[in-house]
């Protein structure tokens, strides 16, 4: 290997991997504030619902607006393709994990409407929500105007990858910085993984930036391009580009950890590890009040060449409410997030989540196996 050099590979971490040291100080989970502002609107809860079919119809996104937090809707979506997605919907719940792709591609076929984007959009509004709405940046230089007329308070600009360079055959791709001279509303952009990217994506003016690459349990990006990082280390690392930019500049981007979370520890984990909030579909799509019916799928799954997503039964096991704030007797994490929250942060006594940032973490893959045998041994039988 003379004269060659060998590329060398850095260890990254997943939430299984790691495990978060409790605080020489306590306090009570009711002293500690958890609050998100995004833009010039401050959320009660640093939780929102991903902008999935599944996950997120207008009358979600308004439930959530009520309990705190902000679901974000796919404008590329079927509530923007249908008068009426409810058929499809079914169909897809319906079908076998193959079939359901193929109903997708055939239902994204139907061209998106403008009339309808405003449409979904009013419905959240008239309701005196918060509207977000996501689209990807083939589409964004075409919708945003619509968007903005309508009324949105949030465009999401999310695709895979995001990087603020992007080279294509177009005389022009999307640029952020001219994106934001053209519109008048906060700009979320997603997805990165790295501290280049992200410093680079904020210095165009963005309100907030989205972590992590297929790490969704509805996302087959890994497999099908063997791309991303898995989401603890991928958090740091934009949370370092964050604090750098609020260096240079004084001016604070959240960063949204954005999929592969199961449990309220995996939640926890994400804001040690540098999150300002959390973007979830899979634990909201198991609620009664998510369209999808006990199934989830990832945004790539109806891609026409090469689907990255694929369909999964999440099952109608709970509701938005209990998935928040409980009360539960389950004892997997997968309820009363934000109880698991702000208990985990009075353990460390941290009383803000910039505090619970400066947690101690450390690399412990034998967390959740240690001294759980006849956990393992048990059944319901």
């Amino acid at each position: 290997m003379t004269g060659h050099n060998l590329k060398e590979l850095h260890h990254a971490y997943g939430f299984d991997d790691v495990a978060i040291v409790p605080g020489d100080v306590t306090l009570n989970p009711e002293l500690v504030k958890i609050g998100l502002n995004l833009g010039d609107h401050h959320f009660e809860i640093p939780f929102l619902a991903a902008a999935m079919d599944a996950v997120v119809d207008p009358a979600f996104a308004i439930e959530m607006h009520k309990v705190g937090g902000l679901a974000v809707l796919n404008i590329e979506g079927v509530w923007s393709r249908f008068d009426d997605p409810e058929p499809i919907l079914q169909e897809v719940a319906s079908g076998n994990r193959e079939e359901s792709t193929a109903i997708l591609q055939k239902a994204f076929t139907s061209p998106i409407r403008e009339d309808l984007i405003a449409r979904r959009i009013q419905q959240i509004k008239e309701s005196g929500a918060i509207a977000a709405v996501s689209v990807t940046p083939r589409y964004t230089k075409n919708f945003a105007p619509v968007i903005q007329e309508a009324g949105a308070d949030f465009l999401v600009v999310q695709s895979t990858v995001t990087t603020a360079r992007h080279e294509s055959t177009s005389v022009e791709g999307l640029r952020f910085d001219q994106l934001l001279k053209e519109i008048h509303i906060p700009v979320i952009v997603g997805n990165t993984v790295g501290y280049n990217a992200t410093l680079e994506v904020m210095r165009t003016g963005v309100a907030a930036v989205l972590v992590g690459v297929g790490p969704g349990a509805g996302c087959t990006s890994r497999e099908v391009l063997g791309i991303g990082v898995p989401q603890v280390t991928a958090t740091i690392n934009c949370a370092a580009a964050r604090d750098a930019y609020f260096e240079e500049s004084g001016r604070y981007v959240p960063i949204i950890t954005d999929g592969g979370i199961r449990t309220g520890g995996d939640v926890c984990k994400s804001f040690v590890a540098g999150a300002d909030a959390v973007m979830m579909g899979s634990p909201f799509a198991a609620t009664t009040e998510a369209p999808g019916r006990g199934y989830h799928w990832g945004m790539a799954t109806p891609h026409a060449d090469l689907p990255r997503g694929t369909r999964i039964a999440v099952g109608v096991r709970t509701t938005l409410e209990k998935t928040l704030f409980g009360p539960t007797s389950r004892t997997d994490g997968t309820e009363n997030l934000v109880g698991a929250l702000k208990t985990a942060m009075g353990m460390c006594g941290a009383h803000t989540i910039r505090e619970f940032q400066d947690t101690e973490m450390v690399i412990a893959p034998s967390i959740k196996t240690e001294g759980k045998i006849y956990q393992f041994e048990q059944s319901d039988t």
